[in-house]
């Protein structure tokens, strides 16, 4: 029997800050290098610790808004692109969690230049500002070269943006804490992820279920707002699976982690090209390999949060098989757990039933047919199929009704940002 969840809060948001950096070697970490430029200026500014921890969740996720990978490396760039529409679009993503509201207004005016403002004064402007110039610092990096090689044209780069772009005070806090060769390893340390869980802001907070599970709401619309064709589709595989797992007769406790695992499993595709995901037609054999990396980074980064040992599995083998012919992991059926197992079955049986860009959904002959099929070839399991056919109607009604408000949420509040 599963305990009731508890994961240590700054382990579970640097590992998905992580999750959103994986896409590029370009742009590895940038979020958590810039949460630590941000920090460390915050505590020579000697913000209080509320305001400490609200930059520090915005400076990790400030690019949750820039949904494609494409986007993610011409901001990392400098290329020229609609900063407003990600910035906006990270600011109604931070709104839909408690956790991360209060950051909300700092992710929304990152990319708002000091000449666009009319007062200092404020804490959102103050905290924007400080994010805006430690955004601008990471991007100007070169990762291929020592950054102690770089300390002085990084300094004049900053400061030539001082009363213009940056407010000269923000630009001052940067200077003094910037004579510290230790700050400028720290930034560029391979380590960089072990010294903000053990000196960083919620080093000693521990989370539980009725945290975990809104922060996983949030993750589950980025994986899916990423492309129109799968806006829905964490929303009805984690629908299906918490149906299907109490039908089985799981634990509520269970039950209720299976449901987060629903939301993540998907969590790779971050590093998944849009021109791959939105692809109308059949895909090569180098871009399915692209595909297939998705579920390896779904578990190398939710293995990396201490509680959700079980939820990696659960959430990364969604593409494994009875006869160990799936992938990434190739595992088989003596090491497929019932939850992984459940959640193959809703993964394929939500996947066939969705519109996507190369063909319709399935209607319920055609998704039995290929259900049965899978069961036959030593796909997925048939007790578990069998769960799901008994039940068909109850279980797509439920999946489609959860879909629908997904999809309401998705048109009214993101759509229209996304394609700016």
């Amino acid at each position: 029997m599963l305990k009731e969840l508890s994961v240590n809060f700054g382990n579970f948001l640097l590992s998905l800050s992580d999750a959103i950096d994986l896409a590029s070697p370009q742009i590895a970490s940038h979020q958590m290098r810039t949460a630590f430029i941000a920090w460390q200026i915050a505590i020579a500014a000697g913000l209080s610790k509320e305001r400490i921890e609200n930059l520090f969740i915005g400076a990790l996720f400030h690019d949750i808004g820039a949904l494609a990978l494409e986007d993610k490396i011409k901001i990392h760039n400098f290329e020229a692109i609609d900063f407003e529409a990600h910035s906006i679009l990270g600011e109604s993503l931070f709104e839909t969690t408690r956790l991360f509201a209060p950051a909300r207004k700092i992710v929304r005016y990152h990319h708002t230049p000091w000449h666009q403002w009319d007062t200092i004064d404020r804490p959102e402007v103050i905290d924007s500002q400080i994010l805006y110039l430690a955004d601008y610092l990471e991007r100007k990096i070169d990762r291929n070269q020592y950054i102690l090689y770089q300390v002085d044209g990084l300094k004049e780069a900053i400061s030539s943006t001082s009363g213009n772009l940056i407010h000269k005070s923000i630009v001052e806090l940067f200077l003094q804490i910037s004579g510290r060769e230790e700050f400028w390893l720290d930034l560029s340390s391979r380590r960089l992820y072990s010294i903000l869980m053990n000196s960083g802001p919620f080093r000693r907070t521990e989370l539980g279920y009725d945290n975990i599970f809104p922060i996983a709401a949030l993750f589950r619309n980025v994986i899916d707002f990423k492309s129109r064709f799968t806006a829905t589709h964490s929303t009805g595989v984690a629908e299906c699976a918490v149906m299907l797992s109490r039908l089985f007769g799981l634990t509520e406790a269970e039950v209720k982690q299976m449901e987060i695992a629903g939301y993540f499993h998907d969590l790779g595709k971050l590093a998944v090209p849009n021109t791959i995901l939105e692809k109308p037609d059949k895909l090569t054999k180098d871009e399915f390999a692209v595909i297939k990396q998705h579920t390896y980074f779904t578990y190398s980064v939710l293995s990396t949060i201490g509680g959700l040992d079980q939820i990696a599995e659960w959430a990364a083998f969604h593409h494994e098989t009875l006869a160990g012919s799936g992938y990434p992991f190739h595992v088989g059926a003596s090491k497929l757990n019932t939850g992984s197992r459940i959640m193959a079955v809703a993964d394929i049986f939500t996947a066939i039933a969705e519109d996507r860009p190369y063909r319709k959904g399935m209607q319920r002959d055609q998704i039995k047919n290929v259900l049965q099929s899978k069961v036959d070839n030593q796909v997925l399991d048939k007790k578990i199929v069998s769960l799901l056919i008994e039940n068909y109607q109850e279980i797509s009604t439920a999946v489609k009704a959860k879909q629908i408000d997904s999809r309401e949420l998705f048109e009214k509040k993101f759509a229209n940002i996304r394609t700016q």
